[in-house]
Parts: C-alpha cells; sequence; structure tokens
C-alpha cells in the first residue's frame, strides 16, 4: 500500500544544506511551534553576539549605528514583504505573537467600538484576551464559525464597529482565512477594525496577506525560521488611538514630574517600551530574505511545502483507525487514533526519531468543549523536512496503527 503511494514522491536531493546541523536521523515535524534555524539566520545571530553586540537607539558609537541600520532595514523589508507602505504601517517588536496580539487589545479605547467577533478555530492567543476585552469594554462577543475552507462565516450586522480577532491559518488544520480581503473590507466599510493572528501563515503562507490591509497583523519570527521574537505591523492611524499603557525607556522625547511626551517622529517605539532583542530582530531580516531565495528541490517554498503535505496527507489517509481532521493537505495536519492515546503515539514516534505535537494545540474552545476530540496528534512540516523524512513518518505511523 504505502509503496504505491510513494511513487508520487520524485527523487529528492535531500536536506537543505542551510540545515546540514541537523542529525540525519531526527525528523522535526513541529514547525508550527518553532521552525529550526537555517545557517544563514544562526550566522546572523552569532555575528551581532560576537562582533557588534550593543544596544539599539541609544548610542553614537559605530557598533550602536550598525543595530540602528540593521533594524530598521528589518522593519522595511517586514512591510515590503507584506506588500504593506510605510506610509500607513509602522512595524514594532515584542516578545511573540500573544503577547502582541494583548499589546494591542489591551491599551485599545473604549467608546469606540461595540462588539468583538472572533471564530470558533482560534489559539488561546486571540480567544483568551477578546475575553478579557469584551469584559473590559463591557461589550458583547460573538464567536462565528469557520467554513470547512476557512473562510469566516458572517454577515456585514456582526461587523458594525466590531473589533474582529481572527487567525489567518488554523494551527488544528491550516485552514486558511480565504474571505480575509473581503472581511477587511467590509469591517472596515462598518466602522470597524481587524487584528490579525499570523503566527501560522508567515512562513509558508504569507502570499494570502500580501496587500491585505488589516488594521494590525501579529506574528512569531520563531515561526518563520528566525530567532524567538514577536512582530507587530499595525496601521499608523490605529496606533494613535491606543491608550498607550505599557511604557519605559526609549519610548519619551520628554518627561515632567507629572507627565511624559512620546517620541512624535518614531512611533514604532509606542509599541517597544526597553531595551529590544536586537540579535533576534536582525535575524529577522536574514530569515526573510533566505525566504525569498531558497529553492527547495528547485522549487518555491510554499510549492515545496505543498508537495509534501499532500504526500504526507494521502499517506496518513490509507491507515486504517486514523481519523484526519483536515479537509485537505496543509502543511499543518492533525489526526488522532481509535486504539491508541495521541500521547502514546507522540512517545512511539520519538522512539523512532520523529518529533510532533500532542494534545489541544491550545485550542481547548474548540477542540475540547464544542468539539470533544480526544488529544489529537499534530505534524507541521518545515523547509527542513525531506521526503524521506515524510516516507519514514508514513511507515512508522502504518506499524504503529498495524500494532
Amino acid at each position: 500500500m504505502f509503496r504505491k503511494k510513494s511513487e508520487n514522491l520524485s527523487v529528492s536531493s535531500g536536506r537543505l544544506p542551510d540545515f546540514k546541523y541537523l542529525r540525519a536521523d531526527d525528523i522535526y515535524l513541529d514547525n508550527a511551534c518553532q521552525s529550526p534555524r537555517p545557517q544563514p539566520v544562526i550566522d546572523a545571530m552569532t555575528n551581532y553576539y560576537q562582533t557588534y553586540n550593543a544596544c539599539g537607539g541609544r548610542v553614537k558609537y559605530k557598533w550602536g549605528q550598525k543595530v540602528d541600520s540593521l533594524v530598521e532595514e528589518t522593519r522595511d523589508l517586514v512591510i515590503n514583504y507584506l506588500g504593506l507602505s510605510k506610509k500607513d504601517y509602522i512595524c514594532s517588536f515584542t516578545l511573540n505573537t500573544t503577547y502582541g496580539i494583548n499589546l494591542v487589545l489591551g491599551q485599545l479605547p473604549s467608546g469606540i467600538y461595540k462588539q468583538i467577533i472572533t471564530s470558533e478555530i482560534e489559539h488561546n492567543s486571540v480567544f483568551l484576551p477578546t475575553i478579557n476585552l469584551a469584559n473590559r469594554l463591557k461589550v458583547k462577543r460573538k464567536v462565528l464559525n469557520r467554513t470547512d475552507d476557512g473562510s469566516l462565516d458572517y454577515e456585514i450586522s456582526d461587523l458594525e464597529k466590531s473589533i474582529v480577532v481572527v487567525n489567518t491559518t488554523s494551527n488544528i488544520d491550516g485552514r486558511l482565512l480565504l474571505n480575509i480581503k473581503q472581511l477587511v473590507a467590509d469591517s472596515h466599510k462598518s466602522g470597524g477594525i481587524v487584528i490579525i493572528d499570523a503566527a501560522q501563515t508567515m512562513a509558508h503562507y504569507h502570499e494570502l496577506l500580501v496587500g491585505c490591509e488589516a488594521d494590525a497583523i501579529c506574528f512569531s519570527a520563531h515561526k518563520m525560521y528566525a530567532g524567538s521574537l514577536g512582530v507587530v505591523v499595525i496601521k499608523k492611524n490605529l496606533l494613535e488611538t491606543l491608550n498607550i499603557g505599557i511604557v519605559g525607556g526609549g519610548m519619551v522625547s520628554g518627561v515632567k514630574e507629572q507627565s511624559y511626551t512620546l517620541l512624535a517622529d518614531n512611533m514604532t517605539s509606542w509599541l517597544e517600551p526597553g531595551l529590544q532583542a536586537y540579535g533576534e530582530i536582525i535575524s529577522l531580516k536574514y530569515a526573510i530574505s533566505w525566504l525569498n531565495s531558497v529553492k527547495p528541490d528547485g522549487l518555491m517554498p510554499s510549492q515545496y511545502i505543498e508537495k509534501l503535505s499532500r504526500s504526507l496527507h494521502e499517506g496518513l489517509s490509507e491507515i486504517p483507525g486514523l481519523i484526519i481532521l483536515n479537509k485537505t493537505p496543509s502543511s499543518l495536519i492533525s489526526v488522532y487514533s481509535e486504539k491508541v492515546d495521541a500521547h502514546r503515539l507522540a512517545t512511539f514516534l520519538s522512539a523512532s526519531g520523529i518529533m510532533v505535537r500532542s494534545g489541544y494545540f491550545c485550542c481547548h474552545y474548540y477542540l475540547l468543549e464544542k468539539r470533544k476530540f480526544p488529544p489529537l496528534l499534530r505534524f507541521s512540516i518545515g523547509l527542513q523536512t525531506t521526503e524521506k523524512d515524510i516516507r519514514k513518518t508514513i511507515e512508522i505511523m502504518e506499524k504503529i496503527a498495524k500494532g
């Protein structure tokens, strides 16, 4: 059975040289958590720490000036990567996607919006902050359905003066928010705003976001082959409405005994209190440059991921007793077995060098409360993944299924 399917896999040149530090028998399939870093990204971070390890935005000596230059290049590259304009957007850095979403939502003013909209398949980084926001603003909160293709199922009336907070790629089954641009247009016409959780989108599906004029886009660099870092790309006109309440060094032009003045000519600093993770920020520049140039097996990254996803989905689909949540192939595929607990499956796979995630993936409402699924097993592919990795994963899963 498996040999027949393996004929669909073309001969591969093996793992990309940028991941040569990985052991040949290690199969890492938890990229939805964080991706391995390619060598150019590792080199960039090492170079920062070894040759110009200085603060940014505060000093005039050459190390600091180099940091400032590379940080600004990273901001520009992020905005360009999303097909947006520096005239309308700024890029700030933070801890992770969760912190970025909380940073924006926690500083939204009251009295402007009448409701909050989110969806059923959100990560806790969206689901929990929107509960807190509804309580703080004293407005109603609606949890809408997502269709099988990932589109948000809404009525125009749902969007009136609403704060819409949704993911563009589900971390459960990879469903994409295919109607994102229409959602943004309809929200803006209805006096609302859209804040995007793009954590699972930026590495392999970022084309979905190109030119999408959402009001804020939050994502994690460590899920797109860079250092551990969060990113917030936000419209200047939304940033100007925030009640900036998380404050500190590097944000002000002046301080008096009972007041302070934010830097008017550096709005990025409004979301960046204190010293930043400069090495990680610089690594993001190299990660995006790498994603723009790398060609695994001569393919674009999205094409390569699609090919491996299709092969994994087909192979898993033929294993008796294995239930696949995905309607279509994706870089994220979640399953459960009718016979074996997912945590035990993850342990068995680990014994064969295959690293996957088991549990509820911080999506407790949808998976546990609403669907009442048992713990799940999630495979998430990255650019370090090879066709050999896929074949071995399917082979081991078949052996486990046979008992």
